[in-house]
């Protein structure tokens, strides 16, 4: 495949040998809205990643569809860990090897563990970051946990929840 964005994770999954299809944007999506909007896709097509932490410096990366929210109460319950919040902005970077609005639960800079909700299981293909704020990648579901080894879990918060 000869990408027009080509990026580390594409030249990945190609290695890999791994299908997908790039989604280009016209512009640098603002919400997980706006890039499903962009990539003609649902938003609970997307898997969207929160890099989280804990008391102990501990990182974990949680999953979830693109319209709904993770709940770090329960992705702390899941590892036993204390206290879980959203990593801040100004680090993620240099964490995941992401910017902000690019972290794929792909070729991580930092080795941490990786928990997709069990909900995404309700999509055959998804779209991931390409690693470029002007591309998707689409690609089936079971070649994304192939690749990534994640723990499945129920760890949204539930519709209505705050």
């Amino acid at each position: 495949m000869s990408d027009p964005i080509a990026t580390a994770l594409t030249q990945y999954l190609q290695q890999q040998q791994v299908s997908y299809h790039l989604l280009p944007h016209q512009r640098p999506a603002t919400s997980i809205e706006d890039a499903a909007q962009q990539r003609g896709i649902r938003p609970a097509q997307m898997v969207k990643c929160i890099l989280l932490r804990d008391m102990s410096d501990r990182y974990v990366l949680a999953c979830a569809p693109g319209d709904r929210s993770v709940d770090p109460k329960k992705v702390r319950a899941l590892f036993g860990y204390r206290r879980m919040t959203c990593v801040d902005k100004a680090e993620v970077a240099a964490i995941t090897g992401y910017e902000i609005g690019t972290v794929t639960p792909l070729l991580l800079k930092t080795n941490m563990p990786i928990v997709f909700d069990s909900t995404l299981l309700s999509e055959s293909w998804v779209t991931i970051s390409s690693g470029n704020l002007m591309a998707g990648l689409k690609l089936e579901l079971k070649s994304l946990l192939s690749l990534c080894q994640p723990q499945l879990a129920a760890i949204c918060r539930e519709l209505g929840d705050l």
